[in-house]
């Protein structure tokens, strides 16, 4: 299925640590905010944007290090916190001061950041596919078929040799790993590889979005951050693709004591890892009955 981006408007916010953004943009009403994951860039929301546009000022960013958006060096300019905040300045710019906040893997670590750490800023919260930063260090010690999914996450840590792998062959690993993963092939044409490449061509974007992962062990405060992690208090909805290579099913089991209310919990079954562009339409159906 192609998805029409025709309508959707580009802009650049500066937000408050000097970083520029970009952002795509489509409707009006109250924001909604959009945060892709690794490896790729705004275009992974190309059907929900259309979709929540209707009723919402649909935004979704390329975030720090991707695409079009700045790329500052070091692996600190990674850090969670640091991308945290990123989302909570680049509500205020686009004039608002709190948001539904929709995350897909690296985004969704940073939306169970924002709501845990900055409720304030968040209206409900949404979650494809990123495990809750609690049930992740629970299962890490105790789940081999957890550990051994996150093979890459160590790989990562090495310096250089994460970024040949990753660009080798003109991006196979990007390549095999998005439409590789999907039951559903047709889900990423050649012209969506294309871009996916595209954005993670960009100078510096390889090596930036790497950085994300080192960050999570180079950053001392992120132990701590995790255990002592609050309690979520605003509404929350789990998207969960049960046919995930990278993050078990396990991780969605025993979330109550986490959250104010139990959260809703919606699983795509015979779905890979990129669940919002491998089956949008049962995605965005899920999104309507708790946003709309």
């Amino acid at each position: 299925m192609n998805a029409d981006t025709s309508q959707l408007r580009h802009g650049y916010a500066q937000i408050e640590d000097g970083i520029k953004l970009h952002y795509v943009q489509q409707g009006d009403g109250p924001l909604a905010l959009l945060l892709h994951g690794f490896p790729e860039f705004w275009y992974s929301w190309r059907h929900q944007i259309p979709f929540l546009a209707g009723k919402f000022k649909a935004v979704a960013p390329d975030l720090r290090g991707y695409n079009l958006s700045d790329k500052p060096r070091g692996v600190a300019s990674y850090f969670v916190e640091k991308l945290t905040d990123d989302v909570r300045s680049l509500i205020r710019v686009l004039g608002a001061e709190k948001a539904i906040v929709v995350g897909h893997d690296w985004g969704g670590i940073i939306a169970w950041y924002l709501a845990a750490y900055h409720p304030e800023a968040v209206e409900r919260l949404v979650v494809l596919n990123a495990p809750h930063p609690r049930a992740y260090l629970r299962e890490m010690p105790r789940n081999f078929r957890q550990l051994r999914a996150s093979w890459y996450v160590f790989m990562f840590q090495l310096p250089w040799l994460p970024e040949w792998y990753v660009r080798r062959e003109r991006y196979l690993m990007l390549r095999k790993a998005l439409r590789g993963w999907a039951h559903r092939k047709e889900a990423f044409s050649d012209e969506d590889l294309r871009l996916f490449e595209e954005a993670m061509s960009q100078p510096g974007c390889l090596t930036a979005a790497i950085n994300y992962y080192r960050g999570l062990f180079r950053d001392r405060a992120t132990l701590k951050r995790i255990r002592q992690f609050p309690t979520i208090a605003v509404p929350t909805l789990i998207i969960w693709a049960e046919d995930d290579r990278a993050l078990t099913k396990d991780l969605t089991y025993g979330l109550d004591p986490y959250f104010a209310e139990p959260p809703r919990i919606r699983y795509i079954p015979r779905c890979s890892h990129w669940v919002q562009q491998e089956q949008p339409d049962q995605v965005n159906r899920y999104l309507e009955e708790f946003l709309f």
